[in-house]
């Protein structure tokens, strides 16, 4: 059990470790990948955490049976 709590203050949080399982970071505005068409929901959801996070703009479109994303910002 713990009985006494020491508070400190000026410690710095480590950085978040951020591992897309897509390659946004490499991406150039007109650059695109595809994938199957069931993994549509997933990278619907990666492109909107991933263009937060970057500050970028990633369009999906489904040709198919796959589902291909662009970077356009």
């Amino acid at each position: 059990m713990i009985t006494e709590l020491v508070l400190e203050s000026g410690v710095q949080m480590p950085k978040p470790r951020v591992v897309y399982a897509y390659p946004y970071e490499e991406m150039d505005i007109g650059d695109s990948f595809c994938v199957p068409l069931d993994a549509r929901a997933k990278v619907l959801n990666a492109n909107y955490r991933a263009g937060k996070r970057l500050g970028r703009v990633f369009t999906a479109k489904t040709e198919g049976d796959q589902v291909r994303v662009w970077r356009t910002v």
